[in-house]
């Protein structure tokens, strides 16, 4: 039986948050969204349509996960502690506010949200901290929504891929997020009660925007060389799987939802 490793914590989680400002621009260009049906899933949990409602994206990146929001009608007010990220994010979203933070210590006003949500960001955060922030910042019965793009690792292709990329850089990100993505592993205090849903989806992209997504993980930033000499094979790799030159990538977004405690 293998383990899942823990999600990365101290001077690594830091070290590897901070290596996307260098990358945002591929970042926003690169990286995947997430299916409408995510977005079904939170209202249907939460209680809550999300048009209308006050919500908090944390940890916002490029704004993939704002943008989804916004688009639903949510009033929304982005949290990035990277400046690149935030740099970009305004470029994307120029009429959306971002503040510089962390999830850690939200700079909000306690009750303010009726949502929080941390899109591919919440194994960046120290739950110790991160939970009780959380619940702060919600207004009574708000909601606080994790969701992460996990790989479909029943697809023969993407599981070789992961091994590849594990044996490569002695790191298993893809078990990172999907041990992040466990309720008990989110909140390891057990004060929330983490509903979980699960959607597959897939997108079809051009082996040079695949690679540019592979790119633009921590792994790779952090070690460029090494990175690069593994984007390489890796497309020999994969022209092998898709001699058309167009990858077909497939996710399992795993949302996990917690209520705030009602008002007294």
């Amino acid at each position: 039986m293998t383990t899942t490793p823990p999600a990365p914590r101290g001077g690594d989680r830091v070290a590897r948050a901070r290596s996307f400002d260098a990358a945002a621009a591929q970042y926003a260009a690169h990286r995947p969204s997430y299916p409408p049906a995510l977005l079904d899933a939170v209202e249907e949990l939460s209680g809550r349509p999300l048009a209308g409602s006050r919500a908090v994206d944390v940890g916002a990146g490029t704004g993939i996960a704002t943008a989804l929001l916004h688009a639903r009608g949510a009033e929304v007010l982005a949290v990035e502690p990277g400046g690149g990220m935030a740099a970009q994010f305004r470029r994307s979203l120029p009429g959306v506010p971002v503040v510089r933070g962390s999830g850690d210590a939200l700079p909000l006003a306690t009750g303010t949200a009726d949502l929080v949500t941390y899109a591919q960001s919440w194994h960046w955060t120290d739950p110790a901290r991160s939970v009780p922030e959380a619940l702060r910042v919600l207004r009574p019965g708000g909601a606080l929504a994790l969701w992460w793009n996990t790989d479909a690792l029943d697809v023969p292709w993407t599981a070789a891929a992961g091994e590849r990329a594990r044996r490569h850089f002695g790191v298993d990100s893809a078990a990172e997020r999907r041990g992040a993505a466990a309720g008990g592993a989110a909140d390891p205090s057990g004060r929330l009660a983490f509903a979980r849903r699960e959607v597959r989806w897939s997108r079809r992209v051009p082996l040079d925007g695949h690679l540019a997504n592979l790119g633009s993980h921590s792994a790779l930033l952090l070690l460029p060389d090494r990175g690069a000499a593994f984007l390489a094979e890796e497309r020999r790799h994969l022209l092998e799987v898709f001699p058309d030159g167009v990858v077909e990538e497939t996710y399992d977004t795993v949302l996990l939802l917690a209520k705030a405690p009602p008002a007294a």
